[in-house]
C-alpha cells in the first residue's frame, strides 16, 4: 500500500476518518482534455504540469473516465508512469456522453464493473486510490452503487470511496453503506449554497471536501468583463447574462480591491478563501500549464484577518450572486 504521508513538505489533508493523508491542494486534470467541444491543450505541457505538481508535493490528481472520452485518463497515466507511488489518483465514473453531448448517467453495478477495468487500463495502474460516481439520481439505489465500489475494494481495484455533487441525504445514505472518504463538490465565494446542509453533514461524518470551481467558472478571477462574447459558453447560464453579470462583477470589485491590498490576485484570494474554510476542505484547482503552478501554490499560504473574512462573507453571502449556474441543480 502506498504511504501517502511521505510526500514533500506540503500541507496535508486526511480523506475521511481513517483515510490517507494527501496534499491539501489538489490538481484537477479535466481541462487537459477537450471540453465543451474546444481543442485539447498541448499534451506535452499538460504532462509536464502534472509531473511538476508531483515534484512540488501536490499528489492528489483528479480525473474522470468521461473526460475527453478516456483521453484524460490516458494523459494522466503517461504523466505518472514510473512514479506511481508519488500520485494519489481520484477517478469519477457514471457520466454518458455521445458526440460531446450529455446523455445521462449509467450507475448500474454491471456498468461500474465495466468502467473500472477500462480506467485501470488507460491509467496503466492496478488500483485506483479514490473511485466515485460523478453524480447520483434515482435510477439505481445508492446501496447498489456504493456496494459495488465496496466490492471493488475487496478485489483490490479500489482503495477508497468518494462521492460527487450529491445531497446531504444521499451522502448519509452512502456513508451508511461504506465509509466515504471524500465529497467532491463545487464551492466558492460565489457558490455557497452547500453551507446550509451538505457541508455540515460532511463535517459531522468526518468526510473531506474536495472543492472545485473555486473561481466560479472565472467570475472571481477579476478578468471577466460585461458583456461576454456571444459565443462564450458562460452565456448559457443566467449568472453571466445582462444585468446579472453587471451586478455580480460589482461584487467582484471588492475581491479585486482586497487582492490588490494583499499584493495577490483575485484568483489567489478565491482559492485561499476556500482553503480557509477548514482543515477538511481541499481546493481542487484546474490547470494545464506549469506557469500557473507557483501562483496557485502561493495561494495556499495566504491568511485573512477576521475583518477581511467578514468583508468577503458579507459581500458574497448566500444569494448575493444573481442568476444560476450548472452548479445549482
Amino acid at each position: 500500500m502506498v504511504d501517502f504521508c511521505t510526500m514533500k513538505n506540503i500541507e496535508k489533508i486526511q480523506l475521511g476518518k481513517n483515510g490517507p493523508f494527501v496534499s491539501k491542494l489538489g490538481l484537477g486534470c479535466m481541462r487537459m482534455s477537450s471540453i465543451w467541444g474546444g481543442p485539447a491543450p498541448d499534451e506535452t505541457e499538460s504532462i509536464a504540469t502534472i509531473r511538476q505538481s508531483l515534484d512540488n508535493g501536490i499528489n492528489f490528481l483528479n480525473t474522470g473516465d468521461f473526460y475527453g472520452a478516456g483521453h484524460n485518463e490516458i494523459l494522466v497515466g503517461r504523466a505518472i508512469k514510473g512514479r506511481r507511488d508519488d500520485a494519489f489518483i481520484s477517478v469519477k465514473f457514471g457520466a454518458i456522453f455521445h458526440n460531446g453531448q450529455w446523455l445521462g448517467l449509467d450507475l448500474r453495478p454491471i456498468a461500474i464493473k465495466n468502467f473500472i477495468n477500462y480506467s485501470l487500463t488507460r491509467l496503466g495502474i492496478e488500483t485506483i486510490d479514490l473511485y466515485q460516481p460523478c453524480r447520483m439520481n434515482d435510477s439505481v439505489p445508492i446501496e447498489d452503487i456504493i456496494g459495488t465500489v465496496a466490492d471493488l475494494i475487496k478485489e483490490g481495484k479500489v482503495r477508497y470511496i468518494g462521492v460527487s455533487e450529491i445531497t446531504a441525504e444521499q451522502l448519509r445514505k452512502a456513508n451508511d453503506v461504506h465509509p466515504i472518504s471524500a465529497l467532491e463538490i463545487g464551492y466558492s465565494l460565489a457558490d455557497r449554497q452547500i453551507e446550509t446542509e451538505l457541508l455540515p453533514a460532511a463535517k459531522e461524518l468526518s468526510i473531506a471536501v474536495v472543492a472545485f470551481a473555486n473561481t466560479a467558472e472565472g467570475l472571481l478571477t477579476g478578468e471577466m468583463k460585461a458583456p461576454l462574447a456571444v459565443n462564450d459558453y458562460h452565456t448559457h447560464f443566467s449568472r453571466f447574462q445582462g444585468d446579472n453579470l453587471v451586478k455580480n462583477l460589482e461584487k467582484v470589485e471588492v475581491l479585486k480591491k482586497l487582492a490588490k491590498d494583499k499584493n495577490a490576485t483575485p484568483t489567489q484570494l478565491a482559492i485561499a478563501w476556500v482553503n480557509a474554510q477548514g482543515d477538511h476542505v481541499m481546493p481542487l484547482v484546474s490547470m494545464s500549464k506549469r506557469l500557473r503552478l507557483p501562483e496557485n501554490m502561493a495561494a495556499m499560504n495566504i491568511a485573512f484577518s477576521a475583518e477581511e473574512i467578514k468583508v468577503l462573507n458579507d459581500t458574497f453571502a448566500i444569494g448575493a450572486i444573481l442568476g444560476s449556474t450548472y452548479l445549482q441543480r
